[in-house]
């Protein structure tokens, strides 16, 4: 599983209120969210006029779909000329899934009978710390 992430640092310009400033805010998250699909909000900046920070996520099977989905994320908020953009950063993280867990999940088989679908997720660790039993530590 590929998570990438973004963070937009803008400022708005002509803002003379938190009002103000969060109505750019709001308009620039909500047209990222209806058309990228992204997840988006303001993760900083919050109490000042001018500045504000978005943070951008989103989830995919492969990288660079993720990635340029992100980077068209980032360009159109430039091009709405909202807002100046400060900086912007992307990331992007592969979490590990092992592939036996895939095609347990991905059979076709949806009544799940005795089948536990985290099992095979290497992060999963009971409530003790110590790695599910049959497992190495």
């Amino acid at each position: 599983m590929i998570v990438g992430a973004a963070v937009i640092e803008l400022h708005v310009h002509g803002s003379h209120s938190l009002k103000a400033k969060r109505g750019v805010v709001r308009s620039i998250i909500g047209r990222l969210r209806n058309r990228f699909n992204v997840s988006a909000s303001e993760v900083a900046g919050q109490g000042t006029w001018q500045r504000a920070v978005i943070g951008l996520s989103m989830t995919g099977s492969e990288e660079v779909p993720v990635r340029r989905a992100l980077e068209r994320a980032l360009r159109f908020v430039e091009e709405m000329h909202l807002a100046e953009i400060l900086g912007a950063d992307i990331e992007i993280l592969r979490l590990p899934l092992s592939e036996a867990g895939i095609e347990a999940s991905g059979d076709g088989d949806d009544d799940g009978a005795g089948e536990d679908p985290e099992e095979d997720l290497p992060w999963r660790f009971e409530e003790s710390g110590t790695a599910r039993s049959g497992e190495e530590e």
